[in-house]
């Protein structure tokens, strides 16, 4: 990053001209909604110089010799210009601007006796990294549509570039698929929800549920590909899908009726590898497909506990039919059906660690949550990587010591802890640290209830994230820190509840629900057992 500070301002005004280069359209209308929102400047195509003021402009444009992400933004007393290696980048360098200017511009309606400066600089930026990821989980706790499309406001915000939808699990299908209208119709919904943590926890005796329609997930896709952002869909197989077998019971090992699931945890119930099953998530892959155009497809294939195949004599002769030795060997085989069909479209599968354990084809990225193990197998073997080890990067955890902290969670993961993240292993090789795209939170929402408690766990933490990913200036918390104070004004004008450094507000708080909570040497030997069959 280079920044040149400068003498004097820019000024924004009603007058002030917008000139907008081929390729730089879809960021310049996203800036201009935003501008005009805030001051209640209406934009006209003649616009002339108020008496008495320059009325100065704003110029977006694409340079193809800068980097996609890169952008160079240029703040002079009479002009500004936001030059972009593609309409990403140039988003970014709007994003850069807007941050020059009062915190009041991220309101969405006029804001009087507010001076629009921006100081007189230049700046040229590019991400150390191409995965700035956030996976959302949808599927524990359904949010709802407008509620996405906030997030995905606040992650460009952010210019956080990745948005993983999580969107089928065992309690619950969020996505329409219509060759299989029971998914959402059986699928997406549950009589009640898990309420704290652990086997005596109660549930709260409420259902829940909700879906997005093919239609709503394109304007999800749309609306987040115009802020810079690829939308990568998650459907979880071979294990996490009771979902799926409550509405086609014939997807299980025991063809049993199941409800959709209502406890957290790890849930027994997986899919049969039947031909049939194949097929049937190939059909469901192949809508996801007309709806995503992201080159990375998610299929999930963690936490697939393989008791039922172990014990199923059906199983067991379908392993003998296709030459495979264990159960791991038959996930790999599942895993490998959904690759083939994916390379075919021209798209790599996405997926947990765990698809290691089996091993892998050539092309797919690996999810490496278990620490850095499954990162380091990966890039070893060729395969592309994104870090989101949980003791760093599951928001969903506690964020301090505190006994008010809602529900907490395993270990301790602080604005700290996130903002010195690195998801460069340092004993990889310099030809393997190439593999590895960047990084990724994970939001996970089995105790997110609602949008406000998303805030909270999401919030300053992502902005730690967003710096430790993009920047590739040495770490330093403490200047960090104080850009983090100017920053935090800016979320409170957009509405985030986010945690404040003092602990949670009184309605932040969860009172007498139980959580767990793990040591880190007591989580790190949970994790270490998870990869012992992974060779690092």
């Amino acid at each position: 990053m280079r920044v040149v500070e400068g003498d004097g301002e820019f000024v924004f005004t009603a007058a002030t001209r917008f000139e907008v280069d081929s390729g730089a359209e879809r960021p310049a209308a996203w800036l201009w909604s935003v501008l005009t929102a805030s001051t209640g400047f209406v934009r006209s195509a003649a616009a002339q110089d108020a008496p008495g003021e320059t009325a100065g402009s704003i110029r977006l444009a694409i340079d193809a010799s800068l980097g996609a992400e890169a952008y160079r933004l240029s703040v002079t007393d009479g002009s500004v210009r936001i030059v972009g290696g593609s309409a990403s980048g140039v988003h970014y360098g709007t994003q850069a601007f807007l941050q020059l200017l009062p915190a009041e511009v991220y309101r969405r309606s006029p804001v009087h006796g507010v001076r629009w400066a921006a100081p007189v600089c230049e700046v040229e930026d590019e991400p150390r990294f191409g995965w700035r990821g956030v996976m959302l989980d949808v599927a524990r706790h359904f949010l709802p549509k407008h509620d996405v499309l906030r997030f995905i406001d606040l992650m460009a915000m952010h210019r956080l570039n990745v948005l993983q939808l999580h969107l089928t699990d065992d309690q619950g299908w969020r996505i329409q698929i219509t060759r299989y209208p029971r998914l959402t119709e059986v699928g997406a919904w549950r009589r009640e929800s898990q309420v704290g943590y652990g086997k005596d926890a109660p549930g709260d005796g409420r259902p829940h549920g909700g879906y997005y329609t093919q239609a709503d997930l394109r304007e999800i896709v749309a609306y987040a590909e115009a802020r810079g952002i690829t939308v990568v869909p998650e459907i979880e197989s071979p294990g996490h899908v009771q979902a799926a077998i409550a509405a086609y019971p014939e997807l299980g090992v025991t063809g049993e009726a199941l409800e959709v699931g209502t406890r957290w945890g790890i849930i027994r119930h997986v899919l049969n590898l039947e031909d049939a099953t194949v097929e049937f998530f190939r059909n469901v892959l192949d809508e996801v497909l007309d709806i995503f155009p992201s080159p990375y497809i998610g299929v999930g294939g963690d936490e697939c506990l393989k008791d039922q195949w172990r014990t199923d004599a059906r199983t067991q002769e379908r392993m003998r039919e296709l030459g495979v030795d264990d159960e791991e060997q038959l996930q790999s085989w599942f895993i490998r059906q959904l690759d083939d069909h994916l390379m075919a479209r021209g798209r790599r599968l996405f997926g947990w660690d765990e698809i290691l354990e089996g091993g892998l084809a050539p092309g797919v990225v690996v999810a490496s949550w278990r620490g850095e193990t499954g990162a380091l197998a990966a890039a070893r073997a060729g395969h592309d990587v994104v870090l989101c080890p949980d003791h760093t990067m599951y928001l969903n955890y506690r964020q301090s010591e505190r006994p008010d902290e809602p529900i907490p969670l395993v270990v301790v993961i602080t604005v700290e802890d996130v903002y010195r993240f690195n998801p460069v292993p340092a004993e990889l090789s310099e030809a393997e640290r190439a593999h590895v795209l960047g990084g990724q939170a994970n939001l996970w929402t089995e105790y997110m209830d609602s949008p406000r408690t998303l805030d909270y766990f999401a919030f300053p933490r992502l902005s730690a994230l967003a710096e430790a990913l993009w920047s590739s200036a040495p770490r330093d918390f403490d200047g960090f820190s104080r850009r983090l104070e100017t920053h935090l004004t800016r979320l409170d004008t957009v509405g985030v509840e986010y945690r404040r450094a003092s602990g949670p507000l009184p309605w932040q708080t969860r009172p007498g629900i139980p959580g767990r909570v793990d040591t880190r040497e007591q989580r790190a030997a949970e994790v270490a057992a998870l990869v012992s069959n992974i060779d690092g």
